[in-house]
C-alpha cells in the first residue's frame, strides 16, 4: 500500500463518496481482528514504527492486560490502489465476546461491508454465525477471510467447507490471510475496494447522521462519533438532536486517526467526530439522529435495537461521601458503554447507590475494573441476580431483579424465570463432559448435529441464572478452551424461587440477600456463611451467620469472640474471685452483642460475589 500524498486527509472535502469504503471486522473471539487492524494501520503508514505497537486500537489498558477488545474502534485509512485511485477506508475493529455484542451491532450500523474473519486453526464457530446474521440482517457485504494460514495446525480445507456448509458463503471468494505475518493483506484491501459498495447519501439532502458512540473529554465536554448518511457538517453549524431537541454549535469536526484528526468538514458517507462543547451528558443518546437546526430532516433514523440486560447487581461507594463522584462516573461510563443500565437504589447497610443491567458476567468485571481504574473510585458490587417474574393472586404480574423487592410468598400463585437458546461447538472428544455441565445447569437439549466428522453442534435451553456465574470458564475447562458458546434470550419458564437472607448476629444485611433456585439454596447459603466467617474478622463478641428462607435457618457458621484473660490479675486466693470476674465479662459481651455493628469488609461482599462457583 502507498502512503497518501499528504494533505488528502485534512482535504477530506474534495474524497468523493466513490472514494469512500465503510468496513467492520467481525468474528469470534480470539480469531485476530485487533491483529489484523494492526496490519492495516501499517499498511496505511498513518503511524511510524517506532511507535507502533501491537493491538493498537485496544486503547484502554483493561483490554490490553485481558487480550480482548472490549470497545469498538474506528480509524480513517488512507490507501491507493493498483488502479492508481485513492480512497479512504473507514476501519471499525470489534469485540468477539458475546457480553459485547451491543458494541458490534453499533459497529455494523455505520458500514456497508465486513471481513468475517475465520480462524483457520479453529474453524467456524458460535459468535462468528451470530455475527454473520447480525451483519446480514443490515444487509452488509460479507467477505469471508480465513486467517493464522501460517500455523501449523492450520486446516484450510476444513475450514473452506465449513464457510459453505455452516454460513452458506462461496468458500472460492474466501480470502487466506496470515495477521500476524501480513500474508495477503494487500489483496484483502484490493478486495474492500473492488466488492464492498460505496456509501449513498447526498451533500444535498438535510443533515441525518447517526451516533454510533461517544466519550467525555475535560476539556472539551462530550466527543460525538457520528455516521452521515445525507447531508455535511462542518465548523459552526447549527445541530440539533432529535430525541430531546437540544441544540448546540459545532466547534470541531474531523476523522479518527489513531486519535482525532480535524477536517474542514464531513460529508454524507462519512464517518468521524463532532466537538461542540457539550458539558449535559444526558442530552446523549447513542443511537440518536443529528440534524440541522435550520433545515432538519423530514425522519429520524432507526437507531438501534433496545439493548436488554441479563444480569443484575448494585453499585455503592465504599465511603459514603463519594456517592457523587460514583453518580458523575457513571454517566460518563455510559457515554462510552451505551448497553450500561443504571438507577439509583439504596441499601440500609451500604447507603446510597446504583442498580445496574448488564449483557453478562465479563460485562460487571470490566464495569467494575473501569470505575476503579479510570475513575479511581473504591465501590462494593453485590451478588449478582437476574430478572424474575412473578404472578400474584390477584392477577398482577411483578418483575423482579433485587431481592430487596421480593413479594409475600404467600401472595405469589406462580415463579418463572428466564431461558436462554445455547449455541455450543465443540470437538467430539468433548461432547460428554459438556452434557453433562448442561445437565447440571438444568439445560434443556433440544438439538445435537453433527457438522462434520470432528465438530458437534448442542442446542440447549438453560435458565440464564445457571450460565452468568462460572457456565463459560468452566465450558472452556472442560473443551480445553476448544468449544464456542453463543445465546440469545428466549421466553420466561415456570420455576420454583425462593428468597435467602443472610442474617448478621440476627440482623439481616439486604445487600447480602439473593433470589435462588430452591433447590440450590441449601448450597448456596452454606457456601456464602463459610465465605463470610472466612472474611468478617473476629469481634469482642460472637457473631452467628446464618442463612435463612422465610423463617427458616438451613446454614450457620459462628465467629468467635475475640478473648482477653481477666484472671490474669489473680494470683492464687479464693476461687470465687476468678468466677466472679467471668461472670463479669460474660455480662459485658451479652450487652455488647445486643448493641454492637459487625464491620463488614468489601472483601467480605467480592467473596459473594464470586458464590456462584459452588
Amino acid at each position: 500500500m502507498e502512503k497518501m500524498p499528504s494533505g488528502i486527509v485534512n482535504a477530506l472535502k474534495i474524497m468523493e463518496k466513490e472514494q469512500i469504503r465503510n468496513f467492520c471486522i467481525i468474528a469470534h473471539i480470539d480469531h485476530g481482528k485487533s491483529t489484523l487492524a494492526d496490519r492495516f494501520i501499517q499498511r496505511a503508514q498513518i503511524i511510524s514504527d517506532r511507535e507502533f505497537h501491537n493491538q493498537i486500537l485496544d486503547t484502554m489498558e483493561i483490554e490490553r492486560e485481558r487480550g480482548i477488545t472490549i470497545k469498538s474502534q474506528a480509524v480513517a485509512l488512507p490507501y491507493r490502489s493498483r488502479n492508481g485511485k485513492d480512497y479512504l477506508l473507514n476501519l471499525v475493529d470489534t469485540p468477539g465476546h458475546v457480553d459485547f455484542y451491543y458494541e458490534v451491532s453499533r459497529a455494523i450500523s455505520a458500514c456497508e461491508g465486513a471481513i468475517l474473519l475465520v480462524d483457520a486453526t479453529q474453524g467456524v464457530e458460535a459468535q462468528t454465525l451470530s455475527n454473520m446474521y447480525m451483519a446480514i440482517e443490515h444487509d452488509l457485504t460479507i467477505i469471508p477471510v480465513i486467517n493464522k494460514i501460517d500455523l501449523p495446525a492450520a486446516n484450510i480445507d476444513l475450514v473452506k467447507k465449513q464457510i459453505k456448509h455452516d454460513l452458506g458463503l462461496d468458500s472460492e471468494l474466501a480470502l487466506q490471510v496470515s495477521a500476524k505475518l501480513g500474508t495477503g493483506i494487500d489483496e484483502l484491501i484490493e478486495a474492500l475496494v473492488e466488492r464492498i459498495p460505496c456509501p449513498g447519501g447526498t451533500e444535498e439532502e438535510p443533515l441525518r447522521a447517526l451516533i454510533f458512540d461517544s466519550h467525555y473529554d475535560s476539556y472539551r465536554g462530550v466527543i460525538v462519533h457520528i455516521r452521515l448518511f445525507g447531508g455535511l457538517i462542518r465548523m459552526g453549524q447549527e445541530v440539533c438532536f432529535w430525541s430531546n431537541n437540544s441544540s448546540y454549535r459545532v466547534d470541531e469536526v474531523g476523522v479518527f486517526q489513531l486519535g482525532l484528526q480535524k477536517t474542514d468538514e464531513l460529508h454524507a458517507g462519512d464517518v468521524g467526530y463532532f466537538v461542540a462543547g457539550i458539558k449535559t451528558i444526558s442530552d446523549i443518546r447513542v443511537g440518536d439522529t443529528i440534524t440541522d437546526n435550520q433545515n432538519p430532516c423530514r425522519n429520524p433514523l432507526s437507531g438501534f435495537r433496545q439493548v436488554k440486560p441479563v444480569v443484575f447487581s448494585s453499585i455503592y461507594p465504599v465511603d459514603s461521601n463519594d456517592y457523587d463522584e460514583l453518580a458523575l462516573a457513571m454517566g460518563k461510563l455510559k457515554l462510552n458503554d451505551a448497553s450500561l443500565i443504571f438507577e439509583k437504589d439504596s441499601s440500609a447497610a451500604l447507603g446510597f447507590g446504583f442498580r445496574c443491567g448488564f449483557l453478562g458476567l465479563l460485562h460487571l468485571e470490566i464495569v467494575q475494573e473501569r470505575l476503579e481504574k479510570e475513575f479511581m473510585l473504591s465501590i462494593v458490587f453485590t451478588a449478582p441476580s437476574v430478572k424474575f417474574r412473578f404472578t400474584l393472586k390477584d392477577g398482577q404480574l411483578v418483575y423482579v431483579d433485587n431481592p430487596v423487592s421480593y413479594p409475600d410468598p404467600g401472595k405469589i400463585i406462580k415463579a418463572e424465570e428466564p431461558y436462554i437458546h445455547a449455541s455450543i461447538i465443540t470437538p467430539s472428544p468433548y461432547l460428554g463432559n459438556i452434557i453433562t455441565l448442561c445437565l447440571e445447569k438444568r439445560g434443556v437439549q433440544k438439538n445435537l448435529t453433527y457438522l462434520d466428522e470432528k465438530r458437534v453442534e448442542l442446542i440447549y435451553d438453560m435458565p440464564i441464572s445457571e450460565v452468568v456465574f462460572d457456565f463459560y470458564d468452566r465450558l472452556k475447562s472442560l473443551s480445553r478452551g476448544y468449544a464456542s458458546f453463543d445465546y440469545e434470550m428466549a421466553d420466561y419458564r415456570e420455576t420454583y424461587i425462593v428468597k435467602l437472607d443472610i442474617l448478621l448476629n440476627g440482623k439481616a444485611v439486604d445487600a447480602l440477600s439473593q433470589l435462588v433456585y430452591r433447590d440450590d439454596a441449601y448450597q448456596r447459603a452454606r457456601f456464602v456463611c463459610k465465605k463470610l466467617r472466612d472474611e468478617i474478622p473476629r469481634h469482642q463478641f460472637k457473631i452467628p451467620i446464618q442463612g435463612i428462607i422465610g423463617g427458616q435457618i438451613i446454614a450457620r457458621e459462628t465467629i468467635s469472640a475475640m478473648r482477653k484473660d481477666v484472671t490474669a490479675k489473680c494470683y492464687g486466693g479464693d476461687i470465687s474471685r476468678k468466677r466472679k470476674l467471668l461472670e463479669k465479662q460474660r455480662e459485658g459481651k451479652k450487652r455488647m452483642k445486643m448493641v454492637g455493628d459487625v464491620q463488614l469488609p468489601q472483601s467480605a461482599f467480592l467473596s459473594v460475589l464470586k458464590s456462584g462457583e459452588n
